[in-house]
């Protein structure tokens, strides 16, 4: 669970930086998911608060976002390193790597990423916007991804958006 939550959480940092020397600091929510493992399959399963998202002097991206594990919440905050390729970030002494994908849709971005914890390998796409609602054309977008880098597309989950981490709002 712990490696799934920080994979999830650690793709929406990236979303900040979509375009070189774009500062995309603000709110972000998560609107879709697919994973290659690891996944709750239903909607009541998984439930998201929007992002905050900083970008960094030097273009790293700080993000900060709340979990609810096993009734209790907790504050996640982490940095992502910006690399010499636009479109890459990693994480963690490069165990955690997250590409930026723009969809067709304006302000929504794929993030493929693939995070190496222990002895797990994760791979996930997710789809991000700058509001909470879901659009058909970035689902699809976010589908034509997943399925170009092997993951299922009939496997996306839509999580369920929460307002604030609380035990009553999940």
């Amino acid at each position: 669970m712990k490696t799934w939550i920080l994979t999830f959480g650690l793709g929406l940092i990236a979303t900040l930086q979509a375009q070189e020397n774009q500062d995309a600091s603000s709110i972000w929510y998560l609107k879709a998911v697919v994973a290659d493992k690891g996944l709750p399959k239903t909607e009541e399963s998984v439930s998201v608060t929007p992002m905050a998202i900083r970008t960094l002097e030097g273009g790293n991206l700080e993000v900060e976002f709340s979990v609810l594990v096993r009734g209790q919440c907790h504050n996640v905050s982490t940095i992502l390193e910006k690399t010499d390729q636009p479109d890459k970030f990693t994480a963690y002494g490069g165990k955690h790597v997250v590409y930026i994908i723009p969809s067709s849709v304006e302000d929504h971005y794929i993030l493929y990423s693939e995070a190496k914890w222990s002895r797990h390998q994760t791979r996930m796409a997710k789809l991000m916007g700058r509001d909470p609602e879901v659009q058909q054309e970035a689902l699809e977008d976010l589908a034509k991804v997943a399925e170009a880098r092997g993951l299922d597309a009939d496997s996306i989950v839509i999580p369920r958006q929460r307002g604030a981490c609380s035990p009553e709002s999940s």
